[in-house]
């Protein structure tokens, strides 16, 4: 065999070789596009229910008698009457026949505990209806808005209530309306009024006081790293731990957080300040490398530029290098800011775990993250949870999404090439 063929057959072997590399790849790329579809199919479509609410129409006789008040009370004295037995009564009214005592109770159960919060809450936005008897829509239970979604025999309503239900669907009482409560409420016990709005909140507090102490310190720290400091050991072994420290497991800098801000400072737990404080530890390696690295990428000639003209070594780092670096360092630190958006182990460890009802109003209220609010929810023993946490996945995934595509956009508007 001549040295022609010896090469032909060489070359024949490396294509071969090649196209079966290619394959591969090509396999584990779709593989991989494969089960983030399944995936996110999964999310979504369990979050769909999550996001409307079935709602019941009953004819309200808002009787001074009945709530225990006076004919002309006022709002304080309207807030007090006894809205349980109004809205237990306007649902009994629609079933005349049910007589029986525990029919009764199964018949009660068709309409949520909020029924009679939202009965007081018309009757106290329009005290003319006093005495008088009023269609007023309020929420079906959570077992019986699981039903009415699914329509499956697994639902936990008896047949006496799908019955029921069929008469107020058939007589036009039943209506799905968009939740919006998902979005206005705080966390409840009661799966039909549970929100994500306390959790977002709490989200919002954290990452800005993340924001506010991770940024400059970061890009600070960074440009004297790259521009200021001295090549010795020392700074080659700060280098090397911040390094390490980009790979350490969020949970320890839980650790930190709860030794120093709250055992050593007395800062309150579950406070968005702290979680923020904590997450700008976990987030500070992630923004000085990634500045470090814009910092780098401006070309030597500016600077050179800059100290020809007579410009000091401060102004031509923060008048130009910086400035030039700064698509690069924004997208570093709104990646870090979305990284930090989606931890949970370090907020566990300072008690955002909490169960917190009310939405919180500032840097130190008692609040918790939607990653967390996830995680309590998907460890709810209510079946229509799951719908919940699903949704909240879905919100967060946007968010996460959303901060990654302004990074993207930031980068492609603003880089500059050299």
């Amino acid at each position: 065999m001549n040295n022609t063929e010896v090469i032909k057959k060489s070359l024949a072997n490396r294509y071969k070789k090649e196209r079966r590399f290619q394959m591969m790849g090509r396999l584990a790329v779709l593989t991989g596009f494969a089960f983030l579809v399944i995936l996110m199919t999964d999310i979504i479509t369990k979050s769909l229910p999550a996001f409307t609410l079935y709602y019941v129409k009953l004819d309200v006789n808002y009787s001074a008698q009945t709530l225990g008040v006076s004919e002309t009370a006022e709002a304080e004295e309207l807030a007090k009457g006894n809205f349980r037995k109004l809205t237990r009564d306007a649902i009994y009214d629609l079933f005349p026949e049910v007589k029986k005592r525990a029919d009764r109770k199964a018949l009660a159960k068709l309409v949520s505990n909020e029924a009679e919060f939202q009965v007081q809450k018309a009757l106290l936005a329009d005290p003319t209806m006093l005495d008088t008897t009023t269609p007023t829509w309020v929420l079906v239970d959570d077992d019986v808005d699981a039903y009415l979604k699914s329509r499956s025999d697994t639902a936990r309503t008896s047949d006496k209530q799908i019955a029921w239900l069929e008469t107020l669907e058939s007589d036009g009482r039943l209506e799905k309306r968009f939740n919006w409560i998902f979005f206005e409420n705080g966390d409840s016990r009661e799966p039909e009024i549970a929100g994500i709005r306390g959790a977002a909140m709490g989200s919002l507090f954290t990452v800005v006081v993340c924001l506010l102490v991770s940024f400059p310190i970061g890009v600070l720290a960074a440009v004297y790293l790259e521009e200021f400091a001295p090549r010795n050991r020392w700074i080659d072994l700060v280098e090397i731990n911040i390094n390490n420290l980009a790979a350490v497991p969020s949970i320890v800098f839980g650790l930190l957080g709860l030794a120093v801000f709250i055992n050593f400072f007395g800062m309150p737990r579950s406070a968005p300040v702290v979680g923020g404080l904590v997450l700008a530890l976990m987030t500070l390696p992630t923004i000085i490398i990634s500045s470090r690295s814009a910092i780098k990428a401006v070309p030597p000639s500016i600077r050179e530029a800059a100290l020809g003209v007579g410009a000091s070594k401060m102004q031509t780092v923060f008048q130009h290098v910086v400035p030039l670096a700064m698509p690069g360092i924004l997208t570093g630190t709104i990646i870090g800011m979305a990284q930090a958006l989606g931890e949970t182990a370090p907020l566990l460890m300072i008690g955002m775990v909490a169960f917190i009802v009310d939405v919180p109003q500032g840097f130190t209220d008692s609040a918790t993250v939607l990653p967390i609010q996830i995680y309590l929810w998907a460890d709810s023993p209510e079946r229509t949870f799951v719908a919940k946490t699903s949704a909240a996945i879905v919100v967060l995934l946007v968010f996460l999404v959303c901060m990654n595509a302004i990074a993207v956009f930031l980068r492609k508007k603003f880089e500059k090439s050299w």
